[in-house]
């Protein structure tokens, strides 16, 4: 027995000898943090990615030795460098390994997707049925909203998609008829309150010429100027009434409110919650402050609110916005061409004078020289408020600045709006989704016109480059395109009461716009690094004179 075990045995150790020395040299062969030493430490503890597994997963594209003496001879200085670097030298799964469609053929087959005809609402919903196809921005967001759909039509216009534009404008002009004004969006639980005013500026990008058409428009957008300015009547100085707000002079601006003063339908247990955290406020005040933010869009943002760490703080209505009042004033002065163009004289002398009363009154009230920018009127304070953002830009973008507030503006934007992924919304960190650093499609459009109706060129085509970026490169890295988006560091945006929502309407047709506008900043299917910020001490660019002054 003994001897027939000796051969088996020789030739067990046969087999087995071979089976060692490929596990011995599997366990020598490097890891990840093996080879990659101070690069891997650097993207796991910078948590370049979510999970710890998408970067040991990676596949390097050339020889390890080589990406690391790049790394050693020239580190990258940021989140963004790092995160560019990485996917400049691997293959890493779920993020670069499949490949997109350029970004421009990208937006184009989403309009399909986004569009839709309402049916006749069902009974007991809270749906707003609408007469024409519309386009709505995608997630959680179901319905046509209002101040979304200026900025997603000009990229339906970029496309020359025009039965999409002329649509959706008839659309809102519906909604005016049958509620005095455009809701926020369309659900029942949107009625109390509008959104920022951009329904005159869409009539901008309308190709209709029929007289009949044309004439229902302008009665509509009347309509819509006599619902924001309902409470002008019984608006006296330091008790505003409705939207209405009647400064220390007598002079006449609008401010966001809402008719209700209950929590919001759609963010009920947020804002019961918000609530009571107040102190010495009762409910119903900070429920329509809540409601009111909401109008504004900038939902919400330390512009609303006296301490800008404390959601709870929240005034809205005691916020006379800059952006706001130049949208009012735009629809003033598209209302006087109107009626001009309809021999209605009574109505061009009403508005002219409407239109030149508000300017007046937000260059006495917002205008600040010395800081250079516009601000928004705290009421109960009697004076401008200290938050710098990007609602600064909206004189410039209706033409109501004149070339030296403009050039100012454009100077003091370099200074401290611009990030190296765009345009900031605010320069203050407090969590809400309207403050830094996230940056906002319809915002960049705005800084981009404005600046480029007053010959700032270079400025407007910096901040153009730098929000592309920022938009590829979380595009060719989650295939997405997004609500918002962090532009300090290039990538998804945060904050808010709810996830982040992909689409997206507006992002889409700002992107297309801007494409559209600069077909040389066209990014390629590679992550290209962020531009550096303007240093505090760069020069802003000299004063060109505005164009198109009123629209």
């Amino acid at each position: 027995m003994k001897g027939r075990l000796r051969p088996l045995r020789r030739i067990a150790a046969g087999i087995c000898a071979p089976l060692l020395v490929i596990a011995l040299a599997a366990n020598d062969a490097p890891s990840p943090a093996d080879q990659f030493g101070d690069l891997f430490t650097a993207v796991q503890e910078g948590r370049v990615f979510e999970d710890g597994k998408t970067f040991v997963d990676a596949v390097p594209k050339r020889a390890p030795d080589a990406i690391m003496a790049d790394y050693a001879r020239t580190p990258p200085k940021s989140p963004v460098e790092l995160r560019a670097f990485v996917l400049d030298n691997f293959t890493v799964p779920g993020v670069n390994d499949q490949p997109r469609p350029p970004l421009r053929e990208h937006i184009r087959t989403l309009w399909p997707q986004l569009a839709r005809q309402e049916a006749t609402p069902p009974p007991g919903s809270s749906a707003i049925a609408l007469p024409e196809p519309y386009v709505v921005p995608g997630g959680r967001f179901r319905e046509i909203y209002y101040w979304d759909s200026y900025f997603t039509m000009l990229g339906l216009v970029a496309d020359r998609r025009d039965d999409l534009v002329e649509g959706m404008i008839d659309d809102f002009a519906s909604l005016i008829e049958r509620f005095d004004h455009i809701p926020n969006g369309t659900r029942t639980y949107y009625l109390s309150r509008s959104q920022p005013p951009f329904f005159a500026l869409m009539l901008d990008l309308s190709k209709q010429t029929d007289g009949t058409v044309r004439a229902r428009r302008l009665a509509a957008l009347r309509k819509e100027h006599a619902w924001w300015m309902a409470g002008e009547d019984c608006a006296k100085p330091a008790t505003p009434c409705r939207r209405v707000v009647r400064m220390p002079d007598g002079s006449v601006l609008n401010r966001y409110w809402d008719d209700r003063d209950t929590p919001r339908d759609e963010s009920f247990a947020e804002d019961r919650a918000t609530a009571a955290k107040a102190t010495g406020r009762p409910a119903p005040e900070v429920y329509r402050d809540l409601r009111a933010a909401a109008e504004s869009g900038w939902d919400f943002s330390s512009r609303w609110l006296a301490d800008p760490q404390n959601l709870a703080t929240i005034r809205t209505g005691e916020v006379v916005p800059v952006d706001l009042n130049a949208l009012m004033w735009a629809m003033e002065k598209r209302i006087e061409k109107g009626c001009r163009q309809a021999g209605d004289q009574p109505c061009v002398r009403d508005f002219s004078r409407r239109a030149a009363a508000r300017k007046a009154a937000v260059d006495h009230y917002m205008w600040r020289a010395r800081e250079q920018r516009y601000a928004d009127w705290l009421l109960a304070d009697g004076k401008p408020s200290s938050v710098e953002s990007s609602a600064t830009l909206f004189p410039l973008f209706v033409g109501m600045a004149s070339s030296q507030q403009a050039g100012l503006v454009a100077g003091e934007t370099r200074r401290t709006l611009i990030a190296g992924g765009g345009l900031r919304t605010t320069t203050q960190r407090t969590g809400q989704q309207w403050d830094a650093p996230n940056g906002w499609a319809p915002l960049q459009w705005v800084a981009i016109e404005g600046l480029r109706r007053y010959g700032q060129d270079t400025a407007a085509k910096d901040i153009a480059a730098r929000w592309l970026g920022t938009v590829n490169c979380t595009y060719l890295e989650t295939g997405k395109m997004l609500e918002k988006y962090d532009i300090e560091e290039r990538r998804a945006g945060g904050g808010g009461e709810y996830p982040l929502q992909d689409g997206f309407g507006w992002t889409n047709g700002v992107t297309a716009a801007i494409l559209d506008r600069y077909p040389a900043l066209a990014p390629g299917r590679r992550c290209e690094a962020a531009l550096p910020p303007p240093q505090p001490n760069d020069k802003a660019g000299e004063c060109g004179e505005a164009r198109n002054g009123t629209g």
